[in-house]
């Protein structure tokens, strides 16, 4: 009998599994863009996000050092996410210009879709100071260069132009803030996109 109660014991405070660092980071940023989700990005702070994974603030300062090292975490997890969706569609698409722009506009659109009214959130976040911001546009340098080489083939210069290429991105972000925010439907959304893209590269088609 005081066996059996003695092993319960011990079963009752076996220490919890730790998880790997890696592991951690990944749990700490899906909690964070519960919270993001939840109540915005203004209650997000490294000290409730502690509070609500349930770890010590150490060790959320010690991921991600400020609450803009945060913020910026949450932006590269969406690029990466948004990178390997648009990655796999062109994959399987055709080499003709129509499917590329359909992919482009697609994969955008429901990107931020996938992530809601969050990633706006967060993108606004990031325009609150020069580091921030400087951050986004990296990022978005970094797609516009992707964009830039899907469509090269089709050009008659062999390149778009980067005030084409800015254009498109205004579009592609007012568009999806749009249709996450229910004033237009995805698919209006996507077809308009398209439309742009079609539109940008009448200019520079090869004939």
């Amino acid at each position: 009998m005081s066996s059996t109660g003695a092993n319960n014991s011990s079963h009752a405070h076996k220490p919890r599994k730790r998880l790997s660092r890696e592991d951690r980071y990944r749990q700490l940023v899906d909690v964070a863009w519960q919270m993001v989700r939840g109540d915005g990005t203004e209650s997000l702070s490294l000290g409730t996000l502690a509070e609500q994974a349930g770890v010590t603030k150490p060790v959320v300062y010690d991921h991600f050092g400020t609450r803009s090292g945060l913020l910026i975490a949450l932006y590269q997890d969406y690029d990466r996410r948004q990178t390997a969706v648009l990655d796999a569609a062109l994959a399987a698409s055709a080499p003709t210009l129509h499917d590329k722009a359909l992919v482009i506009a697609s994969s955008y659109v429901e990107c931020v879709l996938s992530q809601g009214r969050e990633i706006s959130g967060v993108i606004s976040a990031l325009a609150g100071s020069p580091k921030l911001e400087q951050v986004k546009r990296d990022y978005n340098l970094l797609f516009l260069d992707k964009c830039r080489t899907i469509l090269a083939p089709f050009c008659a210069s062999g390149s778009v132009s980067t005030v084409s290429l800015w254009g498109f991105l205004g579009a592609a972000e007012a568009l999806s803030y749009a249709a996450a925010t229910g004033e237009i439907t995805p698919e209006q959304a996507k077809n308009e996109l398209f439309d742009t893209i079609i539109a940008m590269m009448s200019r520079h088609r090869i004939d």
